[in-house]
């Protein structure tokens, strides 16, 4: 089989192309993540925020709402 001649200069020029689409893919795949967490960390919070929230109750005496 022969041998695939290719000048360096060529094969340095693919393989930092190569490397700088996988660069690209990984920063796009971490910001999607971390959008899909932030998300999912934002729904949390507001279910856990509306389970300790006080609520107001009529006094019956008065007629104020109180804690």
């Amino acid at each position: 089989m022969p041998p695939i001649l290719l000048s360096p200069l060529l094969k340095w020029s693919l393989a930092a192309l190569g490397g700088a689409m996988v660069v690209h893919w990984v920063a796009k795949e971490a910001r999607r993540i971390n959008e899909e967490l932030d998300q999912a960390k934002r729904a949390k919070v507001r279910i856990s925020d509306m389970e300790n929230r006080p609520t107001l109750r009529r006094d019956p005496t008065t007629g104020e709402y109180r804690l």
